[in-house]
């Protein structure tokens, strides 16, 4: 009887693990980050990790903006904030508030490799706007005097990521704006509006509100001949329309109504006396009317 065949390895390679990933590693020389196993082993949400790696994977000078990582990531906006929250909160991630020469505030984002960590030199300084240089006079003999203007300063500083704007508060907007925007991703799901774009939209909504359009209304005028692919957000589109579309002339205000007078009857000329006196058909007046049924009833009598 022939002996039963087996095609297992008879036994396991030295070092390999029984269970678990087994590394497949290659030498990377070019196009490669070096990332802390403290962030790639971080617990809590996978979008952070991944959002702290795209964003150490960028060159110097990338816009990180939220606007910027929703179109490079499937997650939308309540996501990704949050995920910049956490790195903010955990030492990763700082925002710093700078002036530029032309006096703007805007804010200027560092990422840290170690959380909190500054590096060996620390983030760079804000640039420092230039002092101006006072025109020098030289006088050169036998010659009138010559004005030599000063020498060109430092290239102004580049343009950082954000504008610093003023962000409305969604408590302070009028409940029914707010209640018509949040309505329309009703009839289109594609238009999702976060809290800053609603309280931004809702001082517009309220003007067409007080100018006597309804709601259902303007949901329509917003909401018909949408494109069917965005260029840009969603609350962009919604601005331009209330922007420039006109607002609808307003029913005009039903009048009061009329209360019937009675109708005038003409000026008669009494047949009796000659008295003018108001009667449909000539005849008589009131008073002699009287006299003349006084004297048919003594004459009765």
């Amino acid at each position: 009887m022939a002996d039963s065949q087996s095609n297992a390895r008879l036994r396991a390679d030295a070092g390999a693990p029984t269970s678990g990933v087994i590394h497949v590693r290659t030498r990377l020389t070019a196009d490669f980050t070096v990332i802390s196993n403290a962030l790639a082993q971080r617990r809590g949400s996978a979008v952070t990790v991944g959002v702290a790696v795209y964003i150490l994977s960028l060159p110097t000078g990338a816009p990180v903006t939220i606007a910027a990582l929703c179109e490079h990531f499937s997650e939308g906006e309540i996501l990704i904030s949050r995920a910049l929250r956490e790195l903010e909160a955990a030492g990763y991630l700082e925002r710093r508030r700078e002036r530029l020469v032309s006096g703007q505030i805007r804010t200027r984002t560092y990422f840290y490799d170690v959380p909190g960590g500054d590096g060996p030199d620390g983030p760079p300084e804000p640039p420092t706007p230039p002092r101006p240089r006072e025109r020098s006079v030289v006088r050169e003999s036998a010659s009138p005097l010559r004005e030599v203007a000063p020498a060109p300063g430092p290239a102004p500083a580049p343009a950082l990521e954000e504008t610093e704007s003023p962000v409305p508060a969604l408590a302070d907007a009028d409940p029914k704006a707010v209640a018509v925007l949040t309505a329309l991703r009703r009839v289109d799901p594609r238009l999702v509006l976060s809290a800053r774009e609603a309280a931004r939209l809702a001082p517009a909504v309220t003007e067409w509100l007080a100018a006597g359009v309804g709601a259902h209304e303007i949901t329509e005028l917003l909401t018909v001949r949408l494109p069917d692919r965005f260029r840009a957000r969603p609350a962009s589109v919604l601005a331009f329309r209330l922007r420039e579309t006109p607002l609808p002339v307003p029913p005009r205000a039903p009048l009061p109504p009329t209360v019937e007078r009675p109708a005038v009857l003409p000026f008669q000329t009494c047949d009796g006396c000659e008295r003018a006196f108001r009667a449909q058909e000539p005849g008589r007046c009131r008073s002699c009317r009287d006299h003349l049924v006084g004297e048919s009833l003594r004459a009765a009598g």
